[in-house]
């Protein structure tokens, strides 16, 4: 895949798929600074359901201790709107969103907690952790 970066001003593009946001969201890590821990919460997430093709809504909390490289933010959210034409399901995106920030910045250890926003009653939290 050529390497695609962000504009540093102006409207963010719509990504083309959650592959291109993967490599975008590595491609745009710096050097991390000396902190010991990185939380974002991202209060609008949206996803799509794999058999309805439904929306789902919720929001996604990324914690991670960062080794060499950081997250930079601009970044997480053209990956997170990549979402928005995947279908997935809500317990394979924590797993998934866990596995690219590895891919993309080796963190000493990343915790992704994935929440649906009710549907029919049922609201739901997955989690995935993935450490050194």
């Amino acid at each position: 895949m050529s390497e695609y970066y962000l504009p540093r001003s102006g409207p963010m593009p719509r990504p083309e798929s959650s592959q291109q946001a993967k490599e975008v969201l590595k491609q745009e890590s710096f050097p991390a600074p000396n902190v010991q821990e990185v939380t974002f919460d991202a209060l609008e997430f949206t996803s799509v359901c794999p058999k309805t093709s439904q929306p789902d809504f919720g929001s996604v909390t990324i914690s991670y201790v960062p080794d060499e490289s950081c997250i930079e933010s601009k970044s997480l959210k053209f990956y997170l709107w990549s979402f928005r034409d995947e279908g997935a399901y809500c317990e394979s995106l924590a797993a998934q969103i866990a596995d690219d920030i590895v891919y993309a910045i080796d963190p000493k250890r990343v915790d992704v907690t994935v929440y649906q926003t009710p549907r029919g009653g049922i609201k739901l939290k997955t989690n995935a952790v993935r450490e050194k």
